[in-house]
């Protein structure tokens, strides 16, 4: 039971991270240290998919529900194996990149335009 609710956290977790990608400009154009987290963190998801690697939470999550019940185990990506679960969304790793590519832009955009 333990190593169930511990791959629970590890998708909470990876949920926050993914919104912090998604969202994190906002807070990112005001401080700093989170502005270079974040564009570190969209640096390693580009890198991540250019050479088809999962995140590291991926890989956590999948050994802590073998670690419970294999059959609970799923193969592939995290956003796609809950895309798939949760919002009924066929993505493919295409996709994703692409829209990674598009979040890395408009994350730029923010990150470069001048206030006036």
């Amino acid at each position: 039971m333990l190593y169930k609710i511990a791959a629970d956290v590890v998708v909470l977790i990876h949920f926050l991270w993914i919104l912090f990608l998604i969202f994190g400009v906002f807070i990112g154009k005001k401080y700093r240290i989170i502005k270079t987290f974040h564009i570190t963190g969209l640096g390693f998801a580009v890198i991540m998919q250019i050479f088809g690697w999962y995140c590291p939470l991926t890989y956590l999550e999948l050994w802590l529900r073998k670690k419970h019940d294999p059959s609970l185990s799923y193969t592939g990506s995290f956003i796609i194996h809950y895309a798939e679960k949760l919002i009924y969304v066929e993505l493919s790793p295409l996709v994703i990149f692409i829209l990674t590519l598009i979040l890395v832009s408009v994350s730029a955009y923010f990150y470069l335009k001048k206030e006036r």
